[in-house]
C-alpha cells in the first residue's frame, strides 16, 4: 500500500518527493563554492573600494565578503549522507515512521 502511495505521489508531485529525498551532497558543495565566490567578490570589491578611496564601496566589500563566509560556514555544519549510502527510500521511512508511532 506504502509502495503505492509513494508512486501515485511520485506522479502527482515530483518536486516534493525529491525535495524529500533530494542529494544533499550537491546542495552543501555549490553553498561552499557560492561562499568561496562571494569571499572572493567581497575582497575584490574591498581593495577596489580602497583604492578608489571611496569608504562606501569598500564596506559593500566587506558585507558581500562576510556573506559568503557565513555562506560557506553555514553548509559545512549540515550533515551530508553519501548518494544510495545510509539513506532509504521514502516508502520505507515512512513504513518506519509507522511502525515506530504504532509500537510506543
Amino acid at each position: 500500500m506504502l509502495q503505492e502511495m509513494e508512486a501515485a505521489l511520485m506522479t502527482e508531485d515530483p518536486r516534493l518527493v525529491s525535495a524529500l529525498s533530494g542529494d544533499t551532497n550537491s546542495v552543501g558543495k555549490n553553498r561552499i563554492l557560492l561562499g568561496l565566490g562571494l569571499v572572493v567578490l567581497g575582497i575584490l570589491v574591498l581593495f577596489g573600494g580602497l583604492i578608489a578611496k571611496i569608504t562606501p564601496i569598500g564596506l559593500l566589500g566587506f558585507i558581500i565578503a562576510l556573506g559568503g563566509v557565513i555562506t560557506a560556514i553555514s553548509s559545512l555544519g549540515r550533515p551530508s549522507l553519501p548518494k544510495g549510502k545510509g539513506r532509504s527510500s521514502l516508502s520505507a521511512r515512512l513504513e518506519q515512521r509507522w511502525d515506530k508511532r504504532n509500537n510506543q
